[in-house]
């Protein structure tokens, strides 16, 4: 098995290496990542510009590559022949918030991971659930491996077509880790506020502020199962219609 290893937070992020070394033992890894940070860039194709890639050498001595471009580019360009050995797998991340509910529209760890699925092949964005304005490394362990974990089931059960996962780790050790939950989207709750600042020669700017998201941990999803210490995995289609609604509009008088 040869797993593509990529991110939104840039080729040397911690994260990364700690799910490259953790997959490393269930298959062949190759990491091609961004070379800066791409968090919340959603599902970004770059068509207006080439894209350049450069090899480097992450911290445990092994070799990677960092891509100009944004996180699903980094998993297109190796599909279309950027490696010597063609991918079978995509593993996004360790990014180290979660990413639950409305968030994976924004996201660029679990657009990588639809990248792949859009051209056929499996994906599983993992993220960890990090309390916030932690201060000291964190400890991507237990991520790592429940990546890992879940990438060798799906190799061994396959995805059906046009699905991925989106996989969100509590922050424990392995062994408080309570287990895995199939679930569904929760809600997010966003705060957002709008900052409005000016620079020096009085033209004003504006920032996205406000708190954290937060979310209502109801029973069955992805909020709810971290609440209660489990690994929440919940599996993403491509295809987002909303075919309760095809019924309803078809009533409606569009002439």
């Amino acid at each position: 098995m040869h797993i593509l290893v990529t991110n939104d937070d840039g080729v040397y992020a911690p994260g990364l290496l700690a799910l490259a070394k953790e997959l490393r033992k269930i298959g062949k890894v190759s990491v091609v990542a961004p070379d800066r940070n791409w968090s919340a860039s959603g599902h970004v194709k770059t068509m207006s510009r080439p894209l350049r890639v450069k090899e480097i050498t992450l911290a445990d001595g092994s070799p990677a590559m960092a891509c100009d471009g944004a996180p699903s580019d980094c998993v297109a360009l190796p599909f279309l022949g950027l490696l010597d050995e063609p991918i079978e797998m995509v593993v996004s991340g360790i990014n180290p918030n979660a990413n639950l509910g409305h968030d994976v529209t924004y996201s660029g760890t679990v657009t990588a991971a639809m990248e792949a699925a859009v051209w056929g092949l499996p994906g599983v964005a993992v993220s960890l659930d990090a309390p916030e304005y932690f201060e000291g490394p964190l400890d991507y362990s237990t991520a790592a491996i429940v990546g890992a974990n879940i990438a060798k089931i799906v190799w061994k059960k396959k995805l059906p077509k046009n699905i991925l996962l989106n996989v969100n780790v509590p922050y424990c050790s392995m062994n408080k880790l309570k287990g895995y939950c199939i679930t569904r989207q929760g809600m997010r709750v966003y705060r957002d506020e709008l900052v409005r600042r000016e620079d020096p020669r009085g033209r004003p700017y504006y920032w996205i502020g406000g708190e954290a998201p937060t979310g209502i941990p109801e029973e069955g999803t992805d909020i709810g199962a971290l609440s209660k210490c489990y690994a929440s995995i919940t599996p993403l289609s491509l295809d987002m219609t909303a075919y309760d609604c095809k019924e309803m509009l078809a009533d409606w008088e569009f002439d």
